[in-house]
């Protein structure tokens, strides 16, 4: 670990924000130069270097942006940053943290994985709800109460008291956050939705009756000790009334004058509305029209269900990237944080990556950060998430007999052909590349448990047999969030007038329901992951008394003994297991980095989390295809081999590999019992020298199997025999 202190730096081959700067951008024109300068590097790592997801969000600050359409009274959303429209009629709209669909997402990740329930049973539904006007009100209610506290303590204290100040800054954020809404109409649509129902329905019953008139009255005993309710007496005011208490008048004041010197397009509906929502009323106005606000009420409803409808599928490729991204730094799960994985986003599409006039400039890069004896910056493993399975398109049918999915065709993703032109690139720099193809519902566990991998294995065929196989890792299958059938998401019902009063209707054509059509994950995310985590020997502590602490977990095989069972995925399973044959064709082929949604035990113990099953590459061995351990071993060395011999001198060479009791193969031979040793029990590292070929042959043998690596050496003025 001296000499090589990380080997879990990955690169993501994925444009998350086309507002921000990319790899090809700032590593520029590399004609005529073999080598980005330190200062370069420097500068890339402060753009495009992710150490965890809070940093990737701010780096990367993912968004969607929105405008509105006069001509046809819609939303218009988009990931791509509008160029021919001036920024004040552009929104921005952040996928951070505070997202209620991110939110929802993250929320639900958490429930699977804490309860370890399949998907066919867990309830879906329950936190599908998040994203209903009803769910996002409660949030803005617990905003409400903190700003409540925050602001009586505050008007407790002196003027100059240290703790008034500090509470100042507290309110000040609080009130911040509220007043990111005032001018974003489609943000106050909820609160719009929630404030006539609760005004309209205040006596509405739990059975969905229609809402009784109400009087607003109090409680007295008549002369002859009978309880009576007598009506209050009215205000002959017809200004919104507030709770009379000074705390609660004075915050008032203070959100009126907050929107009016924030707000641009000033509306009195707006600003009582933010009034009403941080100041409730006690009783509601005297006088409602009563036919005006149903009308509001239902229009705001579908405009809100079509708006979110419309952001949802747009939004829904740049989610479950950055869900991939989460559940990569997921995977790292240990208290005592030791090599963290980093992730390097190249934040451009893979086919403007390989493009011909921008491959010098990948390489450049890679030659800077892979050929030096400078590990600090080197990248270890790829991800290249979403490779179409099928070409783009769908049979077209003559006449349309029944009602069918609007989309025409499936969503656009990696070419095979473009992932190619990569692995030409990344061979030489020995980074090893998880791949997936693209995310849905015919790649899911379900899908594989029914249909095999032998689609997968077809779809791969071009890819073996070739110099890069052994750095070319298919990953599946894909990860269900929120499985498609299962995706419904109801927002509210619609309002109607009758002679009694008023009512939700539950009529099935008047519930307003959205369907977001499935979340998925790429599994090349959580392979690559998984993989860098137990680089890690602080990761392989958690689970493992013998650990060496000066090895990275290169050698570790986790389809070895109960490896898998020990050093599991974060995600939570999702089918009660494969059958017997497609687990059988799985081990009689061999093929992939596969996941596993097993039942299984350890130490009497279930296992509730997704395992992997299979960790192979597409090189080819007699056995089927080659554990990935093995090229992860034979780079390690390789590169520690060019640091201890200043780049492969002979006489250096000679010394690596004797038998003296400090040399480098002595070392990793006596420290054999560690889980993480570089040579285990069954394992050998010989050599020989070809002088007429100036070559150093190196045989990496694993439990009997031979690994060969050949390094051309640097002849000495007097060569050791």
């Amino acid at each position: 670990m001296d000499t090589i202190r990380q080997t879990n730096r990955s690169i993501l081959f994925e444009e998350i924000n086309p507002e921000k700067l990319d790899l090809i951008t700032i590593v520029g024109d590399v004609k005529g130069i073999d080598s980005l300068s330190d200062e370069k590097i420097k500068e890339i790592n402060e753009h495009l270097l992710v150490k965890n997801f809070d940093e990737f969000l701010e780096k990367f600050s993912p968004s969607v942006y929105s405008f509105y359409n006069a001509a046809n009274q819609n939303v218009v959303y988009t990931l791509e940053k509008p160029e021919n429209l001036s920024d004040e009629c552009i929104s921005e709209i952040k996928l951070n943290q505070d997202n209620d669909f991110l939110k929802m997402l993250f929320t639900l990740i958490d429930a699977k994985r804490s309860q370890g329930i399949k998907n066919v049973d867990f309830k879906f539904e329950k936190v599908l709800d998040m994203i209903s006007p009803k769910k996002i009100i409660e949030d803005i209610k617990q905003v409400r109460k903190e700003v409540h506290y925050l602001y009586n303590k505050y008007e407790e204290l002196e003027e100059e008291d240290p703790k008034k100040l500090e509470l100042g800054d507290k309110l000040n954020y609080k009130f911040e956050e509220a007043s990111q809404n005032y001018n974003n109409v489609m943000a106050m649509l909820p609160l719009a939705i929630e404030d006539i129902k609760t005004r309209l329905l205040f006596g509405k019953t739990q059975d969905g009756d229609e809402a009784e008139a109400i009087q607003i009255g109090m409680l007295t005993m008549g002369d002859n000790g009978e309880l009576k309710i007598l009506e209050a007496p009215k205000s002959d005011s017809t200004d919104l009334m507030v709770m009379n208490e000074e705390g609660n008048n004075s915050l008032v004041g203070v959100f009126e004058e907050d929107y009016d010197a924030i707000t641009e397009s000033k509306s009195d509906y707006v600003k009582d509305l933010v009034v009403r929502t941080f100041c409730p009323l006690p009783a509601v106005q005297s006088e409602i029209d009563i036919e005006r606000e149903v009308q509001n009420y239902n229009t705001y409803l579908e405009f809100y269900k079509k708006a979110k409808d419309d952001f949802v599928k747009t939004a829904k490729p740049l989610v479950e990237k950055i869900l991939g991204i989460k559940m990569f730094f997921n995977q790292y799960d240990t208290k005592n944080k030791g090599m963290q994985p980093t992730l390097i986003i190249t934040n451009s599409k893979l086919d403007m990556t390989v493009k011909n006039n921008n491959v010098p400039r990948l390489e450049t890069y890679l030659n800077t950060v892979n050929a030096k004896n400078d590990f600090n910056d080197t990248i270890w493993f790829g991800i290249v998430p979403a490779i179409e399975m099928e070409s783009v398109g769908q049979v077209k049918t003559r006449r349309q007999r029944f009602r069918g999915n609007q989309q025409s065709t499936n969503k656009e993703g990696n070419t095979i052909e473009s992932l190619t032109a990569l692995l030409e690139v990344i061979k030489k720099y020995k980074v090893q590349t998880f791949f997936n193809f693209q995310a849905n519902e015919d790649t899911t566990f379900n899908n594989m448990a029914t249909a095999g991998i032998d689609k997968y294995m077809e779809k791969c065929e071009m890819l073996t047999r070739q110099d890069y196989s052994e750095f070319t890792i298919p990953c599946m299958p894909n990860f269900t969030i929120i499985p498609k059938d299962k995706s419904g998401l109801v927002i509210d019902s619609k309002m109607l007038q009758t002679n009694e009063g008023v009512k939700l209707s539950q009529e099935k054509e008047d519930i307003l329901k959205l369907w977001i059509e499935g979340v998925y994950v790429d599994a090349a995310y959580i392979a690559a992951g998984i993989v860098a985590s137990y680089q890690c020997p602080e990761y392989l502590k958690e689970s493992f008394k013998n650990i060496n602490r000066e090895y990275p977990g290169v050698r570790f095989d986790i389809e070895s003994g109960e490896n898998n069972l020990k050093v599991v995925t974060t995600m939570a399973k999702e089918i009660s297991g494969f059958t017997n044959n497609i687990k059988d064709s799985i081990n009689r082929r061999n093929f992939g980095f596969v996941f596993s949604s097993e039942n299984a035990q350890l130490d009497g113990k279930d296992i509730k989390r997704i395992t992997v099953y299979k960790a192979r590459s597409l090189a080819l061995t007699e056995d089927g295809f080659d554990s990935i351990y093995k090229t992860l071993v034979s780079t390690y060395i390789e590169r520690i081999l060019r640091f201890q011999t200043n780049d492969f001198k002979q006489d250096n060479i000679v010394k690596f590999f004797s038998s003296n009791p400090n040399s480098q193969k002595s070392k990793w031979i006596n420290s054999k019992q560690s889980e993480n040793s570089i040579i285990q029990d069954g394992d050998d590292l010989n050599y020989v020298i070809d002088d007429e070929s100036n070559l150093c042959y190196i045989d990496l043998v694993f439990n009997g199997n031979v690994k060969n690596l050949e390094v051309t050496i640097t002849k000495s003025t007097s060569a050791a025999k």
